[in-house]
Order: C-alpha cells, then structure tokens, then sequence
C-alpha cells in the first residue's frame, strides 16, 4: 500500500527543504569515496552495502547503519545509488524493502552509477509516482578524484531538482553539469566513457611500440604529455602501466558493461560505428584471456604477450593520488544556456 503524499502545502515545504540527511548505498571503489566525502562536509549519513565489513570505517567516522534499502530511504532526505550495474540497481531500488518502498514527497533519489538511460528513466518515474524527485547523477574523473571532492557530476533532472540537490553535489564534486531531463547525464557519461577507452587502447598501443623500439620510456611519456597527444587517460593509466601496478580502481568487467552501453546507443539510433565494435572486441578478447576482473589497464598485456615485451618504467606511482585541495563545487554553464 502507497504512503499518502499529504497535504499540497506539506509536499511544497518537503520538496524545497534543505537536504541536511543523505544516505549512500554501495561503498565499492567510487562510492566510499563519494561517502567519504559526505561526511567529511558535515552531512548526516547512513551507509548501506551487501558486505557490511565496508562500511565500518564510515559508521566508526559518525555515520549510521540501515539494514534495508527501505529503512536507510525511509530516514533519510536523499537516498544515492552507486552501484556495479542496472541489475543491481533494480534490485536495490525495486524489491519489496527497496528504496522506492521507504519514498514518499520531498525526498530525492539520486543515481550515481554508470547506467542504462533506459532504466534509470524507467526507475525515475516510480520514484516520482511516490512523491519523490530524482536524478541521474555520474561521476567521472577517476577515483583518486572522487577520494578528494574534486571529481566532476552530470546531473540529469528539473531544474528544481537540481537546485535542491546542488548543495549535496557540490560536497561531492567540483564541476557539476546540468545534463537536462533524467537520463541524458546516463547518457553523456556512457560516451565519455567510450571515450576513455578508446584512448586507453590507443595509449596502451604506443607504449607497447616505444617499447618495442627501445625508447627510453620515461621520456616517451614525457613526450606524449607535453604534446598534443596527450589526454586525461594518458596523464593518469599511463603512469600505473608503466609503473606496472595496472591499478586504477576499474576493472575490464566494468569497461566491458560501458561500452557495451555505449554501442547499443548507437545501434538504437542507426549510427554505424567503426571503431566502437573493434574495441568491444579487444575487450571481451581481454576478459576471455585474463579474466572480467582484471584491472582495466592491463589491457596493454594483449600486446606484451604477442612482443613478449613488458612495457614498465621506473619512477612512476602504483596508483593515482589526487594532489589539488579539495575545493568549493560550481555549475559549469553550457556556452549560450540561459537558465
């Protein structure tokens, strides 16, 4: 039986309060750190994940403890998902102690994982048939990033959603995109993701050829960075495969999942992509070879296995540490948007 919405007053009140209570589940790889966040900027938390060892840390630094989807939905201003897949979050969301069962008007449901648009505006409409907003809400900028409050958000929602939910984002990142309705930051972080992966096989490519040249390969990376060759990719996973770590907190499972994502877009809209079916192709050739959980960068192994070369250098970090203060967020404005 549906929760009754109130009064119209009451649901006007509730849906413009403050967001002063945020409840997170899923403290994998990104979302402990988006967690870590929340509460570092003073927010009430409640954490929730399948494996409860996780969320220790955050119930040691403050934060409590739900023990359903339903309960953390019920207690708290605006619920965030940050889970491995859209399975995953249906479940989350839709199962009888689901998050949709502890909605009613004023709260929010944000989605801050990398998803279907389809489902996630699917979802969207069964959180606002309780009374409550959401938004699609990804992050991108890698984990080292997320740890410090420095990554960037594409919010997709109303423009009085995000408004609301602003304060929260910007404790979670610095540059905040406002996407348009529900689904379109799905959208746009799918082929930002294509993106990274294309400029991860192509980086993994030219070390693998210096390296089989012989290059010094401290200077090869100085040289791609300071060039027009350089890229977000190169300047980050570049540095853990050469120091041979591989470790960039994403694994092929993952990548796999996005672009795969990234090619039904396309294909649902009659683009007929070249490069896209090629890269879905190495990917799965690297998870057959290496398993769905190998870290995401080793997919250069392909290509040390066929040199028998390993492409390593010393002097570069096991993994990526964000070094710029944390500072404010802000809304970044498309050039000729007019709110």
């Amino acid at each position: 039986m549906t929760q009754p919405l109130g009064t119209f007053a009451e649901q006007v009140v509730s849906q413009s309060a403050p967001v002063t209570s945020v409840g997170f589940i899923g403290l994998g790889n990104v979302g402990s750190k988006l967690a870590g966040s929340l509460l570092r900027n003073g927010y009430h938390v409640t954490v929730r994940d399948l494996n409860r060892d996780l969320a220790q840390p955050f119930l040691a630094a403050g934060a409590k403890w739900a023990d359903s989807p339903k309960e953390l939905a019920q207690s708290c201003d605006m619920v965030i998902t940050c889970l491995p897949s859209p399975a995953a979050c249906s479940i989350v969301m839709e199962s009888p102690d689901g998050v949709i069962a502890g909605l009613s008007a004023g709260k929010i449901w944000a989605e801050m994982s990398t998803t279907d648009s389809g489902e996630v505006r699917r979802i969207a409409d069964r959180v606002r048939a309780a009374g409550a907003e959401a938004i699609d809400c990804p992050v991108s900028g890698g984990c080292h990033r997320a740890d410090t409050g420095n990554i960037s958000i594409f919010a997709g929602c109303t423009r009085p959603t995000f408004e609301r939910a602003f304060p929260v984002l910007t404790a979670l990142g610095r540059r905040i995109l406002h996407t348009g309705d529900v689904g379109s930051a799905s959208v746009l972080k799918v082929m930002t993701n294509y993106l990274a992966t294309a400029n991860l096989v192509s980086v993994a490519e030219a070390l693998a050829t210096a390296k089989a040249m012989d290059l010094d390969m401290g200077t090869t990376y100085e040289a791609i960075a300071i060039s027009s060759g350089t890229s977000f990719v190169h300047e980050t996973e570049g540095q853990v495969i050469l120091n041979g770590s591989r470790d960039i907190s994403f694994t092929m499972d993952l990548v796999a999942k996005d672009i795969g994502l990234f090619q039904k877009l396309a294909e649902d809209h009659n683009v007929p992509l070249e490069i896209s079916p090629l890269i879905n192709q190495i990917f799965a050739d690297g998870i057959a070879r290496y398993g769905e959980r190998e870290l995401s960068p080793n997919i250069i192994r392909r290509l040390e296995d066929a040199t028998g070369q390993r492409v390593v250098a010393s002097g570069f970090p096991a993994e990526m540490v964000d070094n710029e203060p944390e500072e404010s967020g802000y809304e970044v404005v498309p050039p000729g948007r007019v709110h």
